[in-house]
């Protein structure tokens, strides 16, 4: 570890963005990760004395937490805990960057909004959630937003990447195992691929370097301070699951194996799930771009890129 830089925190490291933070994160300063189930530096959202002691052990200059509860529909049966580790721990993180005197970055979503407008959501629309998975989000952005101090909320939405848990390796997986898909077509909102979040995230945190001086020692909390709030973070663009859906097995042909000879599109209402999902939670990246310079690419040239890069690490590269 080099003591001339700072100490970056990053909480939830084996999560879809986590995972890509690791490398993103680690030429910015000395990368700390942990997750709850870590054999050497565990914590545990849920327990708040657990997140003060770790904090406190760590004196980091950042904290990136890119963990939380994300079990959409469980939550509608869990929402204490779902409350816990997405409401109370965003608060508890904020408040020991703040007396530590640290930088803090927080991810939120598109699911803090009802799906009721007609245009992309901006950072000044007032969020309305319609499941408990929202609310528990947005109790925890408002919770930042409380303690205040050097912060961003970064705003994300369906998520997806070449690990874990999400729609386009259930996608992948239910095309190797079935010949008909039935996919709802009355929800919009933007996939993202978690790479360019994590890819993101990092070149603007790089540009605390410029208010620093140096390249060893970035000056996080002047700089989050200056530009501290809420921004969207989404690829440009919006589709719906359907549309996802079939982009996915389309650019996929030949690729990856494929039964697939029919996929149609349903409305929700022949899904039944316990929680109710926004029927369009798609969000602007205006604000981002304006401050930062930052914009993610159109969705569906995103989703070239990540399955260019699952073909060729998992399937041996393969022309498209």
């Amino acid at each position: 570890m080099d003591k001339n830089l700072q100490n970056i925190l990053l909480i939830g490291k084996n999560g879809q963005v986590g995972w890509e933070l690791q490398r993103t994160l680690a030429p910015l300063g000395n990368l700390v990760v942990t997750d709850r189930g870590d054999k050497n530096l565990p914590v545990d959202l849920s327990n708040p004395d657990e997140i003060r002691s770790l904090v406190r052990k760590i004196r980091p200059a950042l904290i990136i937490n890119a963990a939380a509860y994300t079990e959409v529909d469980k939550a509608e049966e869990e929402f204490d805990k779902a409350m816990a580790i997405n409401g109370t721990a965003p608060g508890v993180l904020a408040e020991e960057a703040r007396e530590t005197g640290a930088a803090l970055v927080h991810y939120s979503t598109d699911y803090v909004y009802d799906g009721k407008a007609d245009a992309p959501y901006k950072e000044s629309d007032t969020p309305t959630p319609i499941n408990a998975y929202g609310c528990s989000k947005l109790e925890g952005d408002r919770a930042v937003e409380a303690v205040g101090g050097a912060y961003l909320i970064l705003r994300t939405s369906w998520i997806y990447g070449t690990r874990g848990s999400n729609f386009l390796l259930t996608m992948l997986r239910l095309a190797r195992e079935r010949e008909t898909l039935k996919i709802v077509d009355d929800q919009t909102g933007s996939p993202t691929w978690c790479r360019l979040i994590a890819e993101c995230t990092a070149q603007i945190l790089a540009r605390a370097n410029c208010r620093s001086g140096t390249d060893k020692n970035l000056n996080f909390i002047e700089y989050l301070e200056n530009y501290k709030g809420i921004y969207n973070l989404t690829s440009s663009g919006s589709t719906s699951w359907y549309g996802f859906a079939r982009a996915i097995l389309d650019d996929t042909q030949g690729i990856f194996e494929n039964r697939i000879k029919e996929i149609s599109p349903i409305p929700t209402s022949q899904y039944p799930v316990a929680a109710p999902r926004p029927t369009f939670s798609a969000m602007s990246g205006e604000k981002l771009y304006c401050t930062f310079g930052q914009r993610l690419p159109q969705w569906h040239q995103a989703l070239d890129l990540c399955l260019q890069d699952l073909g060729e690490h998992d399937f041996g590269t393969k022309n498209r």
